[in-house]
């Protein structure tokens, strides 16, 4: 492990793979198989556990809970407090349980306070508001908030909302007034703002 800086209060454990440039803070718990890529940052408190697979550059605010069949692709950023759940029918006894995988994809943004309900797949770029509860699967670039979290919007990688600019046969064209650059949505998906 070249470069990686793990706090001393923090346990990680011999068998975890803690790419370069990653820095684990203050209290932070990595469990045994986990997976965490290059120039993540592991915030205070937070908790990864077994056979979780974190891409690179990851920023994992405090008291973040990670648990096993969560996979988190590049760039993404779970905000503080933020929680992923992986049994659909969780008890303190159960002989059954079963773990449901949750896949985060590049880029996306998970907000404060958030949980993400297990079996589902965030987007490429999406952007989930503070204290929201993700019960089904979220669009690429799509903004959701509430409980449960609705589309309200689409945005950029810069997270700016985008803006309608024209529509094709292909879907409706967004563009960021901020860095210029344009989203094609497809149709079916866009449609599903209008009935919010």
């Amino acid at each position: 492990m070249e470069n990686v800086f793990i706090h001393p209060t923090a346990e990680v454990s011999e068998k975890a793979v803690i790419g370069e440039g990653t820095r684990i803070w203050h209290f932070a718990q990595v469990r045994e198989n986990s997976k965490i890529g290059k120039n993540c940052i592991i915030g205070k408190s937070s908790y990864i556990d077994v056979d979780v697979k974190i891409g690179d550059r990851v920023k994992i605010q405090n008291f973040v809970s990670v648990y096993h069949g969560v996979v988190v692709e590049d760039d993404v950023f779970l905000g503080p407090s933020m929680t992923f759940t992986n049994d659909m029918y969780p008890r303190a006894a159960n002989s059954d349980f079963k773990v449901y995988q949750t896949l985060v994809k590049k880029g996306a943004s998970i907000g404060a306070n958030s949980t993400i309900i297990c079996g589902t797949t965030i987007g490429r770029y999406a952007m989930i508001g503070s204290g929201s509860v993700v019960t089904g699967d979220v669009p690429d670039h799509a903004l959701v908030y509430g409980n449960p979290a609705k589309l309200r919007g689409f945005v950029c990688e810069c997270g700016r909302r985008l803006e309608e600019e024209k529509v094709t046969p292909q879907g409706v064209v967004l563009k960021c007034s901020v860095c210029r650059k344009k989203v094609t949505i497809p149709p079916e998906v866009h449609e599903e703002l209008d009935k919010k």
